[in-house]
């Protein structure tokens, strides 16, 4: 049985059978996230079924707190709402759809079980690149096609803001000669990658003031290659909707592709090709979904996204002496791999930077804070 006890009505539901017959595998997740009591596959009966237990009680820090306001980034209630309001199916006609519910239980203690469907296919994490570049199309496709046609009063608002702000671990230490003499940082981070984060965390206000005033768009805020996996029949499946809700169009581009080398699915030396490969593609799935938007607009997104990643240098400078562990605290990763691939990243993201300062001034926007 899982840490959060499911009741026997729920697995006789869902599978049919008692649920001390029922076998809890925990699935990797992020165990700091207050508003996730955890992940389980659960087999029994012949039948197969993913457990994700929401919850407002949980004890963490206080940058992944689960709060009650809806239009929070980390509102504990809204994967919840976005199955139940068949909000997971909007993309479906593009072939990006979420697992289907096959329970939402509200339990005594305040807390809401969402059974999924267990999707069988192959995870994102192992996709090869035209795959990745496939889902973006669609992606593009989608968004294009929904635009910010799909609010409601549960989905999340200034998301990108209000996620970045709480992340403040080793924030002084960007200005701290020492922490940049660390072996691993100086070994690894590539020259010019100090003053260039230094610069983008001083000009953060100007970035999300730009991503805020850009064309919007539905986004699930949270796509990475761990959310994503083929269904076995062409389609992808996005799962954890938590964060879903307003974004500038392009934003969700702007994070899937440096998730994919910062959590090591795709190596940093191939990220250059993957992003103009797959930004075109976006753009050309916008256009086959009958957008007609200036596409500079959706470059200056994407590239501006880069704001969202401010807070993980000055956490790698503070973790340098810690061992490096994977997404969910499984398996350890080599401090000098991990240290190699997310600088070469984060230069990656300064270049998007750069290249969002240049292009917003001849979009109408204010110029760039000059820097330090």
């Amino acid at each position: 049985m899982p840490e959060v006890a499911a009741p026997q009505a729920e697995v006789r539901e869902v599978l049919g059978v008692p649920a001390d017959e029922a076998v809890f595998d925990p699935l990797p997740h992020n165990p700091l996230n207050g508003v996730t009591a955890g992940v389980w596959r659960v087999t029994g009966g012949g039948r197969s079924a993913v457990l994700k237990v929401l919850t407002r009680t949980k004890e963490t820090g206080v940058s992944w707190a689960a709060s009650n306001d809806p239009r929070h980034w980390n509102f504990w209630r809204r994967e919840a709402y976005v199955y139940g309001s068949g909000l997971a199916r909007v993309w479906e006609r593009h072939g990006i759809r979420a697992p289907r519910l096959l329970e939402c239980a509200e339990r005594p203690g305040g807390d809401v079980a969402l059974w999924l469907e267990d999707v069988p296919g192959e995870p994102a994490t192992s996709w090869p690149l035209a795959r990745h570049v496939e889902h973006v199309r669609r992606l593009g496709a989608a968004q294009g096609e929904t635009g910010a046609g799909e609010d409601r009063p549960w989905l999340s608002r200034h998301f990108l803001r209000d996620y970045t702000a709480g992340k403040t671990t080793g924030a002084a230490l960007l200005d701290d000669d020492e922490a940049w003499r660390h072996p691993l940082v100086r070994s690894h981070f590539p020259p010019g990658l100090r003053e260039d984060m230094v610069r983008l965390h001083h000009d953060r206000e100007w970035f999300l003031t730009v991503m805020e005033s850009l064309p919007r768009a539905f986004c699930h805020l949270d796509q990475w290659p761990a959310n994503l996996r083929s269904d076995g029949h062409g389609t992808g499946v996005l799962l954890d909707w938590a964060f879903a809700g307003d974004g500038a169009l392009g934003e969700d581009l702007g994070n899937y592709l440096p998730d994919t080398v910062f959590d090591h699915f795709v190596p940093a030396a191939e990220l250059h090709g993957l992003a103009k490969s797959a930004y075109d593609a976006y753009v050309h799935g916008l256009r086959e979904s009958g957008w007609h938007g200036d596409d500079r607009l959706v470059r200056l997104a994407v590239c501006a996204s880069a704001v969202k990643y401010d807070w993980l240098t000055a956490l790698m400078l503070a973790r340098a002496d810690e061992e490096p562990v994977g997404y969910g605290g499984t398996g350890t990763v080599a401090a000098a791999v991990r240290y190699r691939e997310r600088g070469l990243t984060l230069a990656f993201l300064a270049e998007w930077a750069a290249e969002a300062r240049l292009l917003a001034p001849q979009l109408g926007f204010p110029e760039a804070p000059s820097g330090r």
